[in-house]
């Protein structure tokens, strides 16, 4: 890497993508890789505002060894110590030894765990609304615990008005030359991969979240520059609102999906006879997904992304089919509400599913299971048809 990205006159883009990756965080599914961004500013006094993850880490030095030209690195801002984000901070500090660390006091408790040695670099604790001087650029941070970890802090620039922001309004997907949104299409696709970065890495921490844009609507922000994904500097507004909709849990579409686990088909065809009930009064843009082959990452952020929810499973040894169950788990552990949901269940010796699915859903918040339950016996029979047309129905008046 010979060329930077410039993110103004002395801003630069000193990251790098993995398209290899498979896994991010050896749990989500890539399909285009995914970024590490960090970023230098050229002033009086330099300073590098994260580094990256290990896989990246040849073209993230050879960067900043361009972009100082020489000079020795001032300072270094550490956000987020995620290992994607700080696993090249002990090699920085032993190229640029009198480097110093800018740390809140929880993010200097927890680096000296993780790097797992006493740091000789010195290091400077600031907390909330404390100015970092550099020259012509004068810094605020702002702290955001738990945006997605307790020490996460986010950085304003006062003088250009750019807030660093971490891994908030961060996405998956490399770049490739273009790191602003205004040069790549931000269609349905992308915010399909933004949503399923926000709802399965943050979505647990919506009122964090919440927290962090009541202090950025405070702020003048005309660019955001992540952790992840392209740096905004035009429609900021779109991006923003989207956060305020999955921070509070709240529905972008008023649609459908059916999540079923079928071992034999049999629970499978009551959902479609179910997706074309609601076909048949006029619903659009139903999905159904089998949650044996969609990962569940695909399937937490369909879920917050509509109000309305079937959940459809089989018996399995006496209780709930393993692909659904973990499916309810994740929906715990991330904080699912305000859903509307039906249940369906098929039991060819007990009917015992649904009873522990509303279980598992009455430990969320605010998710109104409607009437009727439908209830299987292996196949779907004429008797059923009534109670899939009723649940369609109810679903619908909902």
């Amino acid at each position: 890497m010979k060329v930077l990205r410039k993110i103004n006159k002395d801003i630069y883009y000193i990251g790098g993508s993995d398209l290899r990756l498979e896994l991010f965080e050896n749990l989500f599914p890539l399909t285009s890789g995914v970024s590490y961004n960090s970023y230098f500013i050229d002033d009086e006094k330099t300073c590098v505002l994260d580094t990256v993850d290990s896989s990246v880490a040849d073209c993230f030095f050879e960067e900043l060894d361009i972009a100082l030209k020489g000079r020795t690195l001032d300072y270094l801002i550490v956000q987020h110590l995620e290992p994607d984000h700080s696993s090249c901070i002990r090699k920085v500090l032993e190229k640029h030894p009198k480097t110093t660390l800018v740390v809140n006091a929880r993010c200097k408790d927890m680096l000296f765990a993780m790097l797992e040695q006493e740091l000789t670099s010195p290091i400077q604790i600031v907390k909330e609304n404390d100015i970092l001087k550099l020259g012509r650029h004068e810094l605020t941070f702002v702290m955001a615990p738990m945006v997605h970890w307790p020490e996460v802090m986010v950085t304003y620039d006062l003088t250009d008005n750019i807030l660093f922001s971490a891994d908030a309004f961060g996405t998956f997907g490399a770049l490739s030359g273009n790191i602003f949104n205004d040069e790549m299409p931000i269609d349905k696709e992308f915010f399909n991969e933004a949503r399923r970065y926000y709802t399965n890495i943050v979505g647990k921490f919506g009122g964090p979240v919440q927290k962090l844009l009541a202090k950025a609507k405070t702020l003048p922000i005309q660019m955001i520059c992540p952790l992840h994904g392209p740096i905004w500097r035009t429609n900021l507004e779109t991006f923003i609102e989207k956060y305020d909709l999955w921070s509070r849990y709240e529905a972008e579409d008023d649609e459908i999906i059916i999540l079923y686990a079928s071992m034999y088909n049999n629970t499978y065809y009551a959902c479609m006879d179910l997706a074309n009930l609601l076909a048949n009064q006029g619903i659009k843009n139903i999905k159904l997904y089998d949650v044996s082959k969609t990962d569940v990452s695909y399937l937490i952020a369909e879920i917050f992304r509509v109000r309305k929810i079937v959940l459809a499973s089989p018996n399995y040894n006496g209780g709930i089919y393993p692909k659904m169950l973990n499916l309810l788990e994740d929906m715990k552990a991330l904080s699912v509400k305000n859903k509307i949901v039906g249940l369906i269940e098929n039991g060819s010796w007990a009917l015992v599913v649904a009873k522990q699915m509303k279980e598992h859903l009455d430990a969320m918040g605010n998710m109104k299971v409607v009437e009727p339950i439908v209830q299987l016996k292996t196949t779907v029979k004429e008797e059923n048809i009534a109670a899939l047309e009723a649940l369609s129905t109810a679903l619908i008046n909902e």
